[in-house]
């Protein structure tokens, strides 16, 4: 099978997990009370009919979900078609068996003797016929919302990995062609330094153009934001001053790569060149909890600070960010008095081997 096939053939959820055990109980309760309300039962009462309703559903709810779980890995390994319908067939065979268990049960004695014979149902051809029916409708709509939303999440975050690519190749050119220049006048006036920028720029472009760029470890990120931050401090001198206050973080956490890198060339590029002076690119981290925050301040003056290239970099991160962790992950920027401001916030995971 190739591996586009089994990447789809995952659409459906794990049902193995509490998180969804407690939605199908919920879900169930739900349904139970409105298909009580839903019809009046003239033979039995209110709480009596949501009870025997319930206690049914739950049954075909929790039996569904654990035959969903305990065959989990056989049906990931089938095609999308035939795990919907090997799926179909299973959830169909249980509610067929539990109704059927249902029937025979209001006819043993234990259920006749105390009277209870009007809580079960009466006919089991038209009892299975129509549970079989309803049981495959809703089934199949199941199958095609999970189905849906898997491939929703699935684009979303192709999108999210084809716009990392793009930032990863959209170095932009005048950078290029500035480190270039700088290197050609350091070649003999100082070829030292300039054998070291040309190793700097070769270890920029290689890890901008790395595929394994979900997560690295911070010191991992820090060193390339680092080469970068030596490369443009050979072209603007004093200019470009970078105060690093991060002592606090953990070198070995797990950070989304090519985070930081991002962040100071927007700050250099639209908030210290401008400036015929220059000015400071502050950098903050600190930890709490079990959250990392990160801030990256620069100064700014009369000029529009945040063109498109800086709205590409943030609008990166903060999807990337919301793929990695939810509502976890926090990006917030944006201009405070003569400063622009870019705060990141996500889970501290450190790395615990190397892979």
């Amino acid at each position: 099978m190739s591996s586009e096939g089994a990447d789809q053939s995952l659409y459906l959820p794990d049902f193995c997990t509490s998180r969804a055990a407690l939605a199908n109980v919920l879900i169930v309760e739900l349904t139970a009370l409105i298909l009580t309300l839903a019809h009046e039962n003239l033979g039995v009462g209110f709480w009596t009919d949501l009870s025997r309703t319930s206690l049914f559903l739950l049954w075909i709810g929790l039996g569904s979900a654990a035959l969903l779980c305990w065959m989990r890995k056989p049906l990931n390994r089938l095609e999308v078609a035939r795990g919907s319908a090997a799926v179909l067939l299973l959830i169909t065979a249980l509610v067929a068996a539990i109704s059927a268990a249902a029937y025979y049960l209001g006819r043993t004695g234990l259920v006749e003797d105390a009277g209870a014979n009007i809580l079960f149902p009466p006919d089991l051809g038209s009892f299975l016929i129509r549970n079989v029916a309803i049981c495959f409708v809703v089934t199949s709509l199941a199958l095609r919302y999970f189905y849906i939303t898997h491939e929703w999440r699935r684009n979303i975050e192709m999108q999210a990995t084809a716009r990392v690519h793009a930032l990863q190749a959209r170095i932009r050119p005048h950078f290029l062609f500035n480190s270039m220049n700088t290197i050609a006048s350091l070649t003999r006036s100082n070829p030292a330094v300039a054998e070291e920028a040309v190793q700097d720029l070769a270890d920029l472009f290689r890890a901008n153009l790395s595929d394994k760029r979900d997560t690295i470890t911070f010191e991992q990120e820090y060193e390339v934001a680092r080469t970068y931050q030596r490369i443009e401090e050979l072209r603007l001198g004093s200019r470009l001053r970078v105060d690093w206050k991060i002592d606090s973080l953990p070198p070995k956490a797990l950070v989304p790569g090519l985070m930081l890198q991002p962040l100071l060339e927007n700050a250099i590029y639209h908030g210290i060149e401008p400036q015929p002076g220059g000015g400071t690119v502050t950098v903050t981290g600190e930890i709490s909890g079990k959250l990392i925050t990160i801030v990256v301040r620069n100064p700014v003056g009369d000029f529009e600070s945040e063109r498109e290239g800086n709205r590409l970099a943030l609008a990166n991160i903060r999807e990337r960010l919301g793929l990695l962790y939810g509502e976890r992950g926090l990006v917030k920027s944006g201009r405070f008095d003569n400063e622009f401001i870019v705060t990141l916030r996500f889970p501290h995971v450190e790395k615990l081997h190397e892979t």
